[in-house]
């Protein structure tokens, strides 16, 4: 079981860069038609410099530019199988656009048993800083884990 000395455990930084191509593809699985993620005269005009990502799109970027997508639960000795995505928030400090080039720094910030023992949250915050060292986003994930509790 994952207890409180995983509070504050850092994982490796992954590094992606927002490319035209793999986001038309994430917006046309979602059947994302807005053309403000799609044509840059659209974004210009609301103010962007150019198109940018639509709110649950760093996850996706993050998981998919990560030489280990699951490192959290090999680090923290969970097994997959148990695991219940619990919750996502994102909370965005300034646009994210096609060309930025982001950092995704993970952490665990919680850690909390509930239901006698047969589960474990685990809240992993992330922050996403651009190329230029902005600050762009918070992400925070709850991660629910079924516990083997015995009788």
């Amino acid at each position: 079981m994952v207890d409180q000395s995983a509070v504050g455990r850092a994982f490796t930084p992954v590094t992606a860069r927002v490319e035209p191509g793999r986001l038309r593809f994430f917006l046309d699985t979602l059947g994302e038609r807005n053309p403000l993620y799609r044509e840059p005269d659209a974004a210009r005009s609301a103010g962007y410099a150019a198109a940018p990502v639509p709110p649950t799109y760093l996850f996706c970027l993050e998981m998919m530019d990560a030489p280990d997508p699951f490192e959290f639960l090999t680090a923290l000795d969970i097994d997959l199988a148990r695991v219940l995505h619990g919750e996502q928030r994102f909370d965005y400090h300034a646009a994210v656009v096609i060309g930025d080039t982001l950092t995704f720094k993970s952490r665990v910030e919680s850690v909390t048993d509930k239901k006698g023992g047969a589960m474990t949250l685990i809240v992993v915050v992330t922050e996403i800083t651009n190329q230029d060292g902005v600050h762009v986003a918070d992400t925070s994930r709850t991660v629910v884990v079924r516990n083997v509790v015995p009788s």
